[in-house]
């Protein structure tokens, strides 16, 4: 399996990333909590295993925003704090387990086997968002500062696909498998064109704009100035 350690303390990543390895699991390691969203938005892992005090963002709030952005990815969360009030503030922002240090290795592995095996956390809400932008995806509709945007079929699934990685430089083959299902010539600029009808119906009446071009690597949906290049 492939898992995420987001993790700052020097001696339990170490021994996590090592354990697992060992296992022969790959292992991917981040120290703060906003580099762990990043990588958590990525839907590359099969399972995380989150940290609580973080530096930049704090394990709750990491757990909050990725469900909240619809990605499902098992998370086991960890903490030195052992009140039921915390462990039930894990769960309610979304943890699908939760493990007090100083913990074994064998429970930690068990458990991450376990919710491998369960599957993705399914959120319950259907609202993921993004600055000004809401996304319903059960109705597939979409709404900029509480105003409904009307979208084709091509441009909601473009739109939700960068509200669940917004932040993160999404490629073109990114999106010809999400958006196009791999249907898509790389050499075609159908995504350039679809970007441009989105940028007119999400972007028209912002000074700033919310969908950046990244020079020869993709697109990214960030509410601020655009990424550097």
């Amino acid at each position: 399996m492939r898992v995420l350690v987001i993790e700052d303390d020097p001696g339990v990543s170490h021994f996590l990333v090592q354990g697992l390895s060992e296992e022969g699991h790959d292992v991917d390691l981040v120290e703060d909590g906003e580099a762990g969203e990043r990588r958590l938005r990525s839907g590359e892992y099969d399972v995380a295993v989150l940290d609580v005090l973080l530096p930049r963002r704090d394990g709750y709030e990491v757990c909050r925003r990725i469900r909240n952005a619809g990605v499902g990815v098992p998370i086991l969360m960890l903490t030195a704090r052992d009140a039921v009030t915390d462990r039930v503030r894990g769960l309610n922002v979304g943890a699908d387990d939760y493990l007090i240090k100083p913990f074994a290795f064998d429970e930690l592995l068990a458990r991450l086997e376990a919710l491998v095996r369960r599957g993705p956390s399914r959120p319950e809400a259907s609202l993921i968002s993004h600055g000004p932008i809401q996304v319903d995806t059960e109705s597939h509709t979409v709404t900029v500062h509480g105003k409904e945007v009307r979208l084709s079929a091509t441009e909601y699934r473009l739109l939700e696909y960068l509200v669940k990685r917004a932040g993160s430089i999404v490629s073109r083959d990114q999106l010809a498998e999400h958006v196009w299902g791999g249907d898509y010539d790389p050499f075609s600029n159908v995504a350039d064109v679809y970007i441009s009808y989105l940028r007119k119906k999400v972007d028209k009446d912002r000074k700033r704009p919310l969908i950046h071009t990244v020079r020869g690597l993709g697109y990214m949906l960030k509410d601020g100035a655009a990424p550097d290049t």
